[in-house]
């Protein structure tokens, strides 16, 4: 941890292009909030001959149920899906005419669509309860996707049924070989062969029942949480607005360096020319070193305004001493206390220091001139793969979160698939955070 107080000047910074926009939609698909823990798929003989799917590689998973408890929630789920069934059957034969008819389509299809919400409800109560699945909570699916569903559900549910009914009516006719067996009324061969015939068909029963149990489960993700179209449409439009803001970020980065260089050191430079062309001209020498001091002056003050103008494009500290160094430079700039708690001891990589500098800079800049702050505290800390950047004044709070500069900080962040959160209620304080992934 460093802590370095601060007198000095306060430095203006725009975002600049990040290193890397797309890093995959893959890592998309692999955060939906669906869990997936086992597939049980018979009743207590059953379950220990099928076993279970395996689960997510999720190390905070909860263990999954027990088998009698998912064998159970296998023959609910054929009952449910029978009622399904029959409610389709009943409820759609007789809203069947007024779903043709254009003028009362609606009011009957939010009819149907009440009923079959019911019926999904209870579906996912089933997974939740029998199977230990969770779901996103505020996550609503479309009619369509309840109505496939549903029919799925029935489907498999049915089948399932004719499926366990078979593997009963087979452990029957079992019964009834082992009392021929014990009568001696059955000849070897004839054995042999009811035992091969029976073995077949116990394992495609019971693979027909995992398959079955796989089904159900897979339909049940989809509905009542994202689908990886959905997940992957939502990853595409994140990375077209980062890509988009962070290209505009970058127009108002040139503009704003063309406007320092045209509106401050180039009318800098002009007054030098001027001041050396009056020294040369002269003919009184004290007069002329009198300008030559002036001019030499000015050169300083023109040199250090190029070197805030190149500070503020990129700080070359980051490449030679790192981010720390770094950011020791943005508090000695400061015209107010600032305070820097850096709490990373492991390198980073380059495109999450360059992020958080300027997370630090830019809202150092902002308290230093709009909020009328008298301290700023600055913690840097690194907790696993991400680092966490925070930044807080107390200043008179009201920080516009649309404003071009914190605008251009989050399409920074969005493009390292990192997250900035912006909290700055009137009278303050404001608080900046983001989260960067270093993996």
């Amino acid at each position: 941890m460093s802590t370095r107080p601060s007198p000095a000047a306060p430095a203006t910074l725009a975002p600049a292009a990040p290193d890397d926009l797309a890093r995959g939609c893959s890592a998309a698909l692999g955060s939906g909030a669906v869990h997936e823990d086992l597939t049980g798929a018979a009743s207590d003989g059953l379950a220990g001959a099928l076993g279970a799917a395996a689960p997510e590689d999720d190390p905070s998973a909860a263990p999954p149920p027990p088998r009698r408890r998912r064998g159970l929630g296998v023959l609910l789920g054929c009952a449910t899906a029978l009622l399904g069934s029959l409610y389709f059957l009943v409820v759609g034969a007789a809203l069947g005419p007024f779903l043709l008819w254009p003028r009362t389509r609606p009011d009957a299809l939010r009819i149907l669509m009440a009923g079959a919400r019911r019926l999904t409800a209870l579906e996912r109560i089933r997974r939740s309860v029998f199977f230990g699945d969770r779901f996103p909570e505020h996550y609503k699916a479309s009619d369509q996707k309840i109505l496939r569903y549903l029919a799925v559900r029935c489907y498999t549910g049915l089948l399932c049924a004719v499926v366990i009914g078979l593997l009963g009516f087979g452990a029957v006719l079992a019964g009834l070989l082992v009392n021929g067996v014990a009568r001696g009324s059955l000849g070897w061969d004839e054995l042999l062969t009811q035992v091969v015939l029976g073995s077949v068909l116990l394992f495609l029963d019971v693979q027909g029942l995992y398959s079955l149990a796989a089904l159900d489960t897979r339909t049940a993700r989809e509905c009542f949480g994202p689908s990886e179209r959905e997940l992957l449409q939502q990853r595409i439009d994140e990375l077209a607005a980062s890509r988009a803001a962070v290209v505009q970020a970058v127009d108002v980065e040139r503009r704003r360096i063309e406007r320092d260089l045209h509106d401050g050191v180039q009318q800098r430079l002009v007054a030098l020319a001027m001041l050396l062309g009056r020294a040369r001209r002269s003919r009184d020498p004290e007069r002329a070193d009198a300008l030559l001091l002036q001019a030499h002056e000015e050169s300083q003050g023109v040199l250090t305004e190029l070197r805030e103008v190149a500070w503020r494009v990129y700080p070359s500290a980051l490449d030679s001493l790192g981010l720390q160094e770094a950011l020791g430079g943005v508090a000695e700039r400061c015209s107010i206390p600032l305070r820097i708690a850096f709490e990373v001891g492991a390198p980073l990589p380059k495109p999450v220091e360059t992020a958080a500098y300027f997370v630090v800079s830019e809202a150092v800049t902002n308290a230093a001139k709009h909020s009328s702050a008298t301290a700023i505290e600055v913690r840097v800390a690194l907790t696993g793969a991400r680092l966490a950047v925070r930044v807080e004044d107390n200043g008179k709070g009201g920080a516009d979160p649309a404003g071009s500069g914190l605008a251009g900080l989050r399409g920074r962040v969005a493009a390292l698939d990192g997250a900035l959160h912006i909290d700055s209620p009137l009278g303050g304080p404001t608080t900046i955070s983001a989260e960067l992934p270093c993996a």
